[in-house]
């Protein structure tokens, strides 16, 4: 595919994991990438523009999205910024709730509502939204695995009421993947860390260019019949679970 796509996409959360090789594959793929994100990545590429926001703080978002849109349209999206509160539902609070829900759910309808213009105008847009499988259920994240459940409602809503205007929404839910998060948290041949492989059908974990891979797929122009869709990337974790 690489060459194949023009124009702008805007990755939140695109300076490190899944979200860097996500605006990596995508500005491999010929696409101008616009990341949003609180910390800059370790080198500004050059077909990347990096505007420094926390998503968490609506104001400021709405602000950085306004003036994103004003220089140019942008008719792909990709909401890949979110935040984990671990915590179980003996000691989860309102505030982590709160604070998972405007990163992981409000920060991304946002960005829909900034894009949509260009998007209608052009009869054209692609939005994936990163998901997790924790969304199935997974202990230890009870407002992460809400949070990311209604980024599927949300996803399959923006389907019904955007595909007449030609603009598809779809998920992408992946499950272990080796980013340095996930190896800070889980180190490479631990006992803990060996048990999660175990669970995996592949007996791997995933890479963040296999997640790049399918976000590629679904943002490109010849994708238009696919939309309302959660899409699982997880080595087949949540095979006889996903409905």
């Amino acid at each position: 595919m690489s060459g194949s796509q023009e124009g702008t996409v805007l990755v939140t959360g695109a300076s490190r994991g899944i979200g860097r090789a996500v605006a990596t594959r995508l500005m491999a793929d010929g696409l101008q990438v616009v990341n949003f994100d609180i910390a800059a990545p370790e080198a500004v590429a050059a077909q990347e523009t990096f505007v420094q926001v926390d998503l968490a703080d609506e104001a400021a978002l709405r602000e950085a999205l306004a003036r994103t849109v004003a220089a140019r349209p942008i008719t792909r999206l990709v909401n890949n910024a979110g935040i984990v509160r671990p915590a179980g539902i003996d000691t989860a609070t309102r505030a982590d709730l709160q604070a998972v829900m405007d990163v992981n759910l409000a920060a991304s309808m946002a960005c829909v509502q900034a894009l949509l213009p260009a998007m209608r105008a052009a009869r054209f847009g692609r939005i994936v939204n990163i998901s997790s499988r924790a969304a199935l259920g997974k202990g230890e994240r009870i407002a992460y695995a809400a949070s990311k459940a209604a980024l599927h409602g949300f996803t399959r809503t923006l389907a019904l009421e955007l595909g007449a205007n030609g603009i598809t929404a779809n998920a992408i839910g992946p499950g272990p993947i080796a980013t340095e998060l996930f190896e800070r948290v889980n180190p490479p041949g631990a006992p803990a860390t060996q048990r999660i492989l175990d669970t995996i059908p592949l007996r791997r974990m995933g890479q963040p260019e296999e997640v790049a891979h399918l976000v590629a797929s679904l943002l490109d122009a010849r994708a238009g019949f696919t939309t309302g869709q959660v899409v699982y990337v997880c080595g087949g974790m949540t095979v006889g679970l996903a409905p």
